[in-house]
């Protein structure tokens, strides 16, 4: 009999090891829509803590407009609102859906008192204390989906449970840096720009590390179907929507052109990594291979002995 090749692994006979997510398209707007919101706050609060009170508006107007929208992508994919409510009767720390759906809820709630206060001019002092709290949770939201499908079984996700955050928390960044510039005149739009440039640039690097830790094998995900289409989309339109940035977001035609390229690579990539969760669900050896990889690593790895051959502990006794 020949022997196994390391790339053949067992299987149901072929069939899905795990069960592929029953999400539907609604959830990777939501996290597009939740990352632009965190990332929006926090600008808002830099911009307010400079005195930049143009680019505060902008940004909290881009924050607002995610805080709206989020919900309905939200509740739309669970059916029912009482779902989300039912969601909140517990706070379960270990939950990464627990403890996302109080940071939703909290920046949430702090984004819109805080846009309420701005748009009738009223209570000042609770605008900027409710501002400055989304600043603070903005970071969390921003990420806390990356996390919260980092801990799941699939295997394109769970392989890329130490880059997911960081990947989400930068194409919210881009997204963000690129609506300001959108909503803000250029001489106010600085830090805008900023933040869209560090964050297209972040986003790029740390998807491309994201796949080459994935290997291959998982990694292929992002070159076949239709999260290799969103890949390739969401790479050419953060690479133009940069140096777009970079070489003419000083003058309005290029900070619209470019904002809108950073929001397009934004909600691309959020595309891509949900369709890469559902593909490697549906290939088994994406499951298997990895898990018989990491066991013969265990296996292998030589036990530490000293000098007369037997172990640390025994050599104490």
């Amino acid at each position: 009999m020949s022997a196994t090749s390391p790339t053949e692994a067992l299987s149901y006979y072929g069939r899905p090891i795990v069960k592929e997510p029953v999400w539907k398209a609604d959830i990777p707007l939501y996290f597009f829509t939740g990352g632009l919101t965190g990332a929006s706050d926090l600008l808002a609060l830099g911009a307010q803590i400079s005195g930049n009170q143009r680019l505060r508006t902008s940004a909290l107007a881009a924050a607002t407009f995610g805080t709206a929208v989020s919900p309905y992508f939200l509740i739309k994919d669970l059916g029912r609102p009482l779902r989300f409510l039912n969601m909140l009767r517990v706070v379960k720390v270990t939950s990464p859906m627990s403890v996302g759906t109080w940071i939703f809820s909290a920046e949430s709630a702090t984004t819109s008192i805080a846009a309420a206060c701005r748009l009738f001019g009223v209570l000042p002092r609770v605008r900027v204390a409710a501002q400055v709290l989304a600043g603070l949770i903005g970071p969390a939201q921003a990420t806390y989906t990356g996390a919260l499908v980092a801990q799941s079984v699939m295997p394109a996700w769970h392989e890329a449970r130490r880059e997911l955050p960081v990947l989400f928390a930068s194409s919210a960044a881009a997204s963000a840096g690129g609506a300001a510039a959108i909503l803000t005149p250029a001489e106010h739009a600085g830090p805008a720009r900023r933040l869209g440039i560090v964050g297209g640039v972040a986003e790029l690097a740390i998807s491309k590390l994201m796949e080459k830790r994935l290997g291959k094998l998982v990694g292929s995900v992002y070159h076949e179907g239709e999260a290799g289409r969103y890949s390739r989309l969401a790479t050419a339109s953060t690479v133009a929507g940069t140096a777009l940035m970079a070489l003419a977001g000083k003058r309005r035609v290029g900070a619209v052109a470019a904002g809108a390229l950073l929001l397009t690579g934004s909600l691309c990539e959020r595309f891509a990594v949900y369709h890469a969760g559902k593909q490697s669900a549906r290939d088994p050896h994406h499951t298997s291979i990895p898990q018989k990889e990491r066991g013969g690593r265990a296996v292998t790895q030589p036990r530490s002995r000293t000098g007369n051959g037997s172990s640390p502990s025994a050599s104490t006794r």
